[in-house]
């Protein structure tokens, strides 16, 4: 009887597996992490993945279903290449025009050369079957024809929760009067003042016109260098069933969300794992408490100014507690207190009861890892979203910023800024309230992104769930039509208004002025 039930198991397992394609080409630092563990998630699920990416796993992995690598050799080199035109402490410096379009410029080419590789032809040219593909939205427009050619549903994962990027893709509105653009830093629990609100709507514009006038023609003329008769690609920009969004409420300020689009925040984080023996003997023997320093995995500490540096060390190497700092080369002069590496397994130590405070550059992954510990920050933004994020955290209360660029980058207020966030309680205090916050979910973030993946391929794409906006012109979605024909109308009936104010009076002048003729003598 047990091997009746067992076989009707299997049946049903074999049933609901799906094969679903990830295109992650510019899975590069924290944004291969996100990548690779919600495609990991779906084969540890009991689901055929195929994980595009510039990078391969070093050993096979163990999971329910099939995980299968593609990667795309020399494509990370070409990307790394790209980056290093300029200097990512400095970008910030720069106008925010010409970011934007050296951004750009930077996705086009980087789409150019996935559509152009060797591995991603034979994909195009293949006979294989999905039921769902999966991408990172990160200007990569191009990408979506692949749902086209295997004619299945498109799913995207935004790295930096709801933004101007992914909104208009799945009808979400862009809520310009009270949410910031993610390149305009401000207290989200504020109002706009109308300078702010006039500002971010400029950054809005200039999004919007090099999306659709400048990134989206560039990605057409790609499609069409690389496929026969290929679809329209602002049918395919409009074309997602399905958008995963890494944020939740206890990070980002709420905003309206359409059904389509689920917040995932923090999916990526596993639960803590023995740290290396070095590392773990100096955190337990941490008596005052460790402060853990990283600028992530695109800045590297390395490539600081030499002021910036010796501000670092002599602030830190004064403090009574120990300090881990990344840093991706060795360190003259590094007082006995700092321990420095190379990589750090940034998740397990914030899981080490003795960190008592994370010095960051404030990417999403940092400020998301810091909530799910509840570790107070002293965040140091640089550039993109980081700027917004420290605002974010710092008025809500387990933060303090210090701007990179700005002019009080001194070893006063680095080392102010440090003792008060280590002594005084209520940094502590408010992080662990939004920690409880983050938590208290009626489903695990991993759980509900599989939930969701899967839901999309059991309906067929999820038609239902997209709203009636996304059809429509943007000068219809906002009323531009419907508010020029009520200004017509009120105009034309002030005309005729006035007209007859006009008449009116000539006919009472008339009355009451009789015109007298003049005899002639």
């Amino acid at each position: 009887m047990w091997k009746i039930v067992l076989s009707l198991l299997c049946v049903c397992y074999h049933v609901q597996s799906a094969r679903y394609l990830g295109l992650f080409p510019v899975a590069t630092g924290s944004h291969y992490i996100l990548d690779f563990k919600l495609m990991k998630a779906l084969a540890d699920a009991g689901h055929d993945v195929t994980f595009v990416s510039p990078r391969k796993q070093e050993k096979p992995l163990k999971t329910k279903g099939n995980f299968t690598d593609i990667e795309l050799e020399g494509f990370a080199e070409a990307i790394q290449k790209g980056m290093a035109e300029f200097n990512l402490f400095d970008v910030n410096k720069q106008n925010f025009v010409n970011v934007i379009r050296t951004l750009m410029n930077l996705f086009v080419e980087s789409a150019n050369l996935t559509m152009h590789h060797p591995k991603i032809t034979q994909l195009l040219n293949s006979n294989e079957t999905y039921d769902a593909v999966v991408m990172e939205h990160f200007q990569n427009d191009v990408l979506k024809v692949f749902s086209s050619v295997f004619n299945c549903p498109l799913i995207i994962l935004s790295t930096v929760g709801p933004n101007s990027w992914v909104n208009p893709a799945i009808g979400n509105p862009n809520e310009i009067s009270y949410v910031r653009h993610f390149h305009a830093a401000g207290n989200p629990a504020e109002p706009m003042t109308l300078v702010e609100r006039t500002k971010n709507l400029f950054i809005y514009i200039v999004d919007y016109l090099m999306t659709f006038h400048y990134s989206l023609p560039q990605h057409q003329k790609i499609m069409e260098s690389v496929i026969k008769n290929p679809p329209n690609i602002v049918d395919l920009y409009f074309n997602a069933s399905l958008i995963l969004l890494n944020s939740h409420t206890s990070i980002y300020a709420p905003q309206p969300l359409v059904p389509s689009m689920v917040e995932i925040g923090g999916y990526h984080i596993d639960p803590p794992k023995k740290l290396p023996q070095d590392m773990q003997d100096f955190l337990d023997s941490a008596n005052d408490g460790v402060v853990y320093f990283s600028m992530g995995s695109n800045l590297k500490s390395k490539d600081m100014p030499e002021d910036r540096k010796k501000i670092f060390l002599n602030v830190l190497g004064r403090l009574k507690q120990k300090v881990i700092w990344k840093f991706e080369e060795d360190l003259p002069g590094k007082p006995s207190n700092i321990l420095i590496k190379k990589w750090l397994p940034q998740q397990d130590i914030l899981a080490h009861p003795n960190v008592r405070l994370f010095i960051t550059h404030g990417g999403l992954l940092s400020t998301t890892e810091t909530i799910y510990h509840g570790v107070p920050i002293l965040v140091i933004p640089v550039f993109g979203d980081q700027p917004a994020n420290a605002e974010r955290a710092q008025y809500a209360g387990y933060a303090l910023k210090l701007d990179y660029h700005g002019n009080n980058f001194t070893e006063e207020r680095l080392s102010y800024l440090i003792n008060e966030l280590l002594n005084n309680p209520k940094y502590r205090e408010n992080v662990q309230h939004r920690s409880k916050l983050f938590h208290d979910r009626p489903m695990n973030p991993k759980d509900t992104a599989v939930y969701w993946m899967e839901y999309v391929v059991r309906n067929n794409g999820a038609r239902h769930l997209r709203v009636g906006g996304i059809n429509i012109p943007w000068y219809q979605y906002y009323l531009v039509d419907v508010m020029l024909l009520l200004t017509l109308m009120l105009s034309l009936l002030l005309y005729v208004v006035i007209i007859i104010i006009r008449i009116l009076y000539r006919k009472l002048g008339s009355k009451v002025h009789p015109v007298v003729k003049l005899k002639k003598h």
